[in-house]
């Protein structure tokens, strides 16, 4: 229907401003959508080459928006269908060799590892902040949060959030990106001293709009290249370009760390990555299912994600020696079933391995111990039954984690650190003087651990 093709872009524009959607969603997920074709009141919309992992996500959250706003601008009904570009075309024998040089063209000029997206982040309570820290940088850079400092353990998608800045700015401006972990970068700082190039070392690094530096506590206690990034970051800081930082700790908890460094981390914006919850370890499974042809039973990913708790590449290790296996037995006529995978990971999931706490695990198990909504011990309350429970929070948070005071704080709804300082100190003497108190916080410990 031609009428659509000529107001496609005033379709979009309009579900834009009627379902009141951030700049940066319209601009992944409706901007790149074309008009496909229209028959029997069906409007079939493409979505762009190369963006498969987009179709479930757009078909549910977006389906009814544009059938709503077809109908407001035909005065008829209709229905709406999301299909993957190539899939219009199956007469033509279209070659993507271009594309695959485009990607490795692209990979070459930024380090952007091309599979980090936000598309395919998984959200949870353990990277909310951090997410949104990030889809704001990649909208607005060099604006606000400059440097982004973010922390948190190993394999826990900092480098994907990284990256995924990298690749919007890329996508949606003409700024110069560049990724690098520091251990490249000391490399090259290495390098270019031997080869008195330390000219076009600087050229490369203080040139450019948007720095994504990876794991800076490998610089720290290099001198040489401690100096150089110093240099480096104050140079593109001055100029208002972005600075991205990851590390596995706070500025603050990084010893050797020379204080003027730390000031700088720290005059932007820190945000830390826990361990995920649960569900979001269900969820982180099942999107990653979706690269394989072959999906293992759900009762496997369930078991997965309970006994592999803090690390995401763990989890997708797990997944993979499981596929594997999958693989090799469904060629021999058998499947996979939850014994089976049990046995396939018995080196990898042990009984006897250490769990490792986070604080929604410690507000799950106080809650399910004292019979309150995890809510309000969260929130502003003050009635006599959430207040023991809030302080054992903010206590236990400070014991079985390395969360910092100001972290708990951050957790509770208008606390400061004072306030949990107070409600620590109010716990740890009680736990000195109640032998019967101290029974019961060992019992919450206990049943925390368990979780």
């Amino acid at each position: 229907m031609e009428i659509i093709r000529q107001q496609w872009d005033n379709i979009k524009e309009n579900i834009r401003l009627e379902y009141d959607i951030t700049d940066i969603a319209f601009n992944i997920w409706v901007k790149p959508l074309k008009y496909g074709k229209c028959e029997n009141n069906i409007v079939t919309i493409m979505i762009p080459n190369g963006k498969p992992e987009m179709l479930d996500y757009i078909r549910k959250n977006y389906t009814s928006c544009f059938q709503s706003a077809l109908s407001d601008l035909l005065q008829e009904n209709f229905n709406v269908i999301f299909v993957l570009e190539e899939d219009m075309k199956p007469e033509k024998n279209i070659s993507y060799d271009h594309v695959a040089e485009n990607d490795h063209s692209f990979a070459q000029k930024t380090n952007l590892n091309m599979k980090y997206r936000f598309e395919n982040f998984i959200v949870g309570p353990n990277n909310t902040m951090a997410h949104s820290a990030c889809l704001h940088v990649a909208e607005s850079p060099g604006k606000d949060f400059n440097p982004l400092f973010i922390y948190g353990g190993s394999g826990l998608g900092k480098t994907h959030l990284m990256t995924s800045i990298g690749h919007y700015i890329v996508e949606n401006s003409k700024l110069n990106v560049l990724y690098v972990t520091s251990e490249d970068f000391t490399n090259e700082v290495i390098n270019s001293i031997r080869s008195s190039t330390m000219t076009n070392l600087r050229d490369k690094y203080r040139n450019i709009d948007v720095l994504l530096i990876d794991d800076i506590q490998f610089v720290i206690g290099k001198p040489s290249t401690q100096e150089e990034f110093f240099h480096t970051f104050n140079t593109l800081y001055q100029n208002g370009k972005t600075i991205v930082i990851t590390s596995d700790k706070h500025p603050v908890h990084m010893k050797e760390l020379d204080e003027r460094f730390r000031s700088r981390f720290t005059s932007g914006l820190v945000v830390d990555i826990v361990p995920p919850a649960y569900e979001t370890r269900v969820a982180i499974l099942r999107k990653y299912s979706e690269n394989f042809d072959y999906k293992i039973p759900n009762t496997v990913i369930d078991y997965i994600a309970e006994n592999i708790k803090s690390n995401i590449r763990e989890l997708e290790g797990a997944y993979n020696q499981v596929y594997a296996k999958s693989m090799l037995t469904q060629s021999g006529g058998g499947t996979i079933d939850l014994a089976a995978a049990k046995e396939i990971l018995k080196d990898t999931i042990s009984p006897d391995k250490p769990t490792v706490i986070t604080p929604p695990m410690i507000l799950k198990g106080i809650s399910e111990y004292y019979h309150v909504d995890p809510e309000d011990i969260t929130s502003k309350k003050r009635n006599a039954e959430i207040v023991l429970p809030r302080q054992i929070f903010m206590y236990l948070c400070r014991e079985m984690t390395d969360i910092t005071l100001k972290g708990v704080a951050a957790l509770l709804d208008k606390k400061d650190h004072s306030t949990v300082l107070h409600g620590c100190n109010k716990i740890s003497e009680e736990i000195k003087k109640d032998d019967e108190f101290r029974e019961t916080i060992v019992a919450i410990k206990n049943k925390i651990n368990t979780l």
